[in-house]
């Protein structure tokens, strides 16, 4: 059997078992999005969402990219906010990194990594501002892990600087914005950074004809 047809293997069991548990579960899935959570996570494969909170399909609205960022002109990114914000009126938006994170740890180095370099960019960015703190560090493995965090912190402030958040926090008072980390080694999620609705930021990235 080849790889991919095992998957659709498993698929056929899956749906099978959840229809002999409850036969109205594909119904009511197909009919209704009321997800209270946008999970911006890491593409990595050791890092779903819906596994590691133990949610069920339709209570987190998922996007993820390398390195869980939030680059201003990342339109894949703004669609998937502006739609979990404005139109599923989600309560909460996390962004939720990974300790051990390849893209972070290349972002700290000076290797060519072709097209990717473009994206890493955004990273080495957060490096440059929090450079001081992150050379101090000699280990290796805790630089790099505390710059997984300082990465969380930036991607928060970044949502915290569109005018979806900014426009969604004066019209409803929601959504909190989440930093957390999430951790391969023993499977926990540590909470780093948290914005609540309404947070000031700095007034030259506020809005003010919202």
């Amino acid at each position: 059997m080849k790889a991919y047809e095992k998957l659709l293997l498993e698929n056929k069991a899956w749906a099978s078992e959840k229809v002999a548990d409850d036969p109205d579960y594909f119904n009511r899935l197909a009919h209704i999005q009321t997800p209270e959570f946008l999970w911006i996570g890491c593409s990595d494969s050791r890092v779903p969402a819906n596994e590691i909170t133990g949610t069920q399909p339709g209570e987190i609205f998922v996007h993820r990219n390398v390195a869980n960022m939030v680059v201003h002109t990342d339109l894949n990114l703004l669609t998937v906010l502006e739609y979990a914000v404005h139109h599923l009126k989600v309560k909460h938006v996390i962004v939720c990194g990974h300790y051990g994170c390849g893209g972070v740890k290349a972002s700290m180095t000076q290797h060519n990594f072709g097209i990717i370099n473009k994206w890493l960019r955004n990273i080495k960015d957060v490096y440059r501002y929090h450079r001081d703190e992150i050379d101090n560090i000699k280990d290796e493995e805790s630089r790099v892990n505390r710059m997984v965090e300082l990465n969380v912190q930036e991607q928060v402030m970044n949502l915290a600087k569109t005018s979806i958040i900014q426009k969604a926090w004066k019209q409803n008072q929601f959504p909190h914005l989440h930093g957390w980390v999430y951790g391969l080694k023993d499977g926990l999620i540590k909470p780093v950074f948290e914005m609540p609705a309404g947070t000031h930021i700095d007034p030259l990235y506020e809005f003010d004809d919202l």
